[in-house]
């Protein structure tokens, strides 16, 4: 599992452990699933999959994920 915290300037977006995560990366989108490398990435507009079925739309942010913990920071 992933510990996962999706961040907006205003509220906790999304907070839980999840299987699969999908998120538009400035590069493309990308999947993370248990035991990624660690990363940093910029986020464009786009949607977060969360376990291939919640899906949460968004403008920009950044994402860092390190020892299957995974912070979202939405800019608004």
């Amino acid at each position: 599992m992933i510990a996962l915290t999706i961040l907006n300037p205003r509220d906790v977006v999304f907070e839980g452990d999840v299987e699969s995560l999908f998120l538009p990366g400035d590069k493309g989108e990308f999947e993370l699933l248990p035991f990624h490398a660690p990363m940093v990435s910029l986020l464009k507009a786009g949607d977060i999959v969360i376990d291939w079925k919640t899906r949460i739309s968004i403008k920009n942010g950044i994402a860092k994920i390190l020892n299957d913990e995974c912070v979202v920071l939405l800019e608004e």
